[in-house]
């Protein structure tokens, strides 16, 4: 893992987490991602899934945060609240220093699509297009001209110079899942979500593209939040955060594939106890 870049010095220090306070994050225009107070429930009654519980987080600008947690944590509803997928039922959402929580739709939908980047297990390319056309796709749904030397400069940072003119059903899946990122990255995005996208690969390819997220942030001062279940993509970060039952309850910094999965393995217990004593009652 090469293209890691220096890990920040105050190591601890990463606000949201139990013990360490939000004002610890510093400036608010160094944040790129800022959650406070965020809570989000699905249903009524007794029966209601509350999937986020008062979340309060800071992620700076040009770092790489991976976000993991047992099934049914609320990783998939952080992610989808944090890029304006979802709206919170309670709490406030910056991203880049704009507040998106009482957002119109037709404003969130604006943002998304120029400063945000998304990419997704199942790569979301479109068939019809041309690599080069799905790579300038946002700009073109922003009502942007697509800047086709952007386009080719992005596709040859992440190993696909000379092949725009392919469609994705010409590509290999890990060359796909490159279009997405170079799709991701073409708007200067101030953020880039990922919601597992190694998932779909095998482990070599995983890798490769594991290091292209993290030369985008190296390289480019991208921001990077991805979603994941495997602690070896999580290794890639700067920092792990873990969910349990809708909250963060832990994070670690600059930690190894087998201290990520030791520390998963400690978080999953204790809810597959309380599985097994329900089961027994």
């Amino acid at each position: 893992m090469g293209l890691r870049k220096k890990r920040y010095e105050d190591r601890d220090a990463v606000p949201g987490v139990a013990g360490h306070p939000a004002s610890a994050a510093g400036p608010a225009g160094d944040q790129a991602v800022e959650l406070r107070g965020v809570r989000r429930r699905y249903g009524r009654g007794s029966s209601a899934v509350h999937a986020l519980r008062g979340i309060d987080l800071a992620l700076p600008r040009g770092s790489f945060t991976a976000v993991m947690g047992p099934s049914g944590s609320g990783k998939s509803t952080f992610l989808q609240c944090a890029a304006g997928l979802d709206r919170p039922d309670a709490g406030t959402v910056r991203l880049g220093g704009t507040e998106i929580t009482g957002m119109s739709e037709n404003k969130l939908t604006a943002l998304r699509r120029s400063r945000l980047g998304f990419v997704f297990q199942a790569f979301n390319l479109l068939p019809s297009l041309t690599v080069e056309q799905n790579v300038v796709l946002p700009m073109r749904l922003a009502g942007h001209r697509p800047d086709r030397r952007r386009a080719a400069d992005v596709l040859r940072q992440v190993g696909l110079d000379g092949l725009g003119r392919r469609r994705p059903g010409q590509l290999s899946g890990g060359q796909q899942q490159r279009v997405a990122i170079a799709r991701a990255l073409v708007t200067r995005p101030d953020v880039v979500f990922a919601d597992e996208p190694t998932g779909a690969l095998d482990t070599t390819t995983a890798a490769e593209v594991l290091g292209l997220l993290r030369q985008a942030v190296d390289g480019q001062a991208a921001t990077v939040v991805m979603v994941t279940h495997d602690p070896t993509a999580a290794a890639w970060a700067d920092r792990v955060l873990f969910l349990a039952d809708g909250s963060i309850t832990d994070h670690l910094e600059g930690a190894s594939a087998d201290r990520i999965a030791a520390r998963m393995t400690a978080l999953a217990a204790p809810a597959r106890i309380h599985s097994g004593t329900r089961a027994a009652a």
